[in-house]
């Protein structure tokens, strides 16, 4: 696995050529608490920066996971339909949401290296 980028809305990504795998932040599902729910895009959808992609639902709160880039879903994580506490159990592993293709630049000036979204949640969260 590449290294992570973060964005500040508590997702991660990771990068390998032009597909993108996309979850949520150890930091975010702290947040949540226990997920009890995921409702995941359909594979060949394709995605606009920024669109809502995906729902996320635990004991306390329900929330969307935005795409942090456009792009076409090529995987989603079946596991979460039936088991949606693996993102508790292991948010930046097994516990990934999606997978987009991208065509085009992927990099981008607000994403956040691992130290940097440390700090950002210390700062600001």
């Amino acid at each position: 696995m590449s290294a992570l980028k973060f964005t500040k809305a508590h997702e991660w990504l990771s990068i390998d050529g032009d597909l993108v795998t996309i979850g949520i932040t150890n930091f975010a599902q702290e947040q949540l608490g226990d997920v009890v729910f995921v409702e995941l895009p359909e594979e060949g959808r394709q995605l606009l920066e920024g669109e809502e992609a995906a729902v996320i639902e635990s004991v306390k709160a329900a929330g969307e996971i935005n795409a942090p880039l456009a792009g076409t879903v090529v995987a989603i994580n079946e596991t979460l339909a039936d088991a949606p506490d693996t993102v508790n159990q292991d948010p930046t592993g097994a516990g990934w949401f999606f997978k987009l293709r991208v065509e085009g630049d992927i990099e981008n000036d607000e994403w956040l290296d691992d130290e940097a979204y440390n700090r950002y949640v210390e700062d600001e969260c």
